[in-house]
């Protein structure tokens, strides 16, 4: 989210960083970010939360273990010896 943003709801997603104003929940599979001049009001779910210098946070925190993260699938290609 950007400085200028104005978001209202719930947010999904892998690293979520917040740089303008959101009101909701929040669940990050990675990290959640709030910079210095986010607000943030809500929830958090993650397992990992940063709050820049100047960042605003109101809320409730709930700290998750990795292991109750939903699984992210990366697909690996195995190279092939020649």
């Amino acid at each position: 989210m950007g400085e200028e943003a104005r978001v209202e709801g719930q947010i999904e997603g892998q690293d979520v960083v917040i740089s303008g104003h959101f009101n909701g929940v929040v669940y990050a599979k990675g990290r959640v970010e709030i910079h210095n001049k986010g607000i943030a009001t809500g929830e958090i779910h993650s397992h990992c939360l940063v709050i820049e210098p100047g960042g605003i946070f109101d809320g409730q925190c709930h700290i998750i273990a990795p292991s109750e993260a939903r699984p992210l699938t990366i697909p690996i290609r195995a190279a092939q010896s020649g």
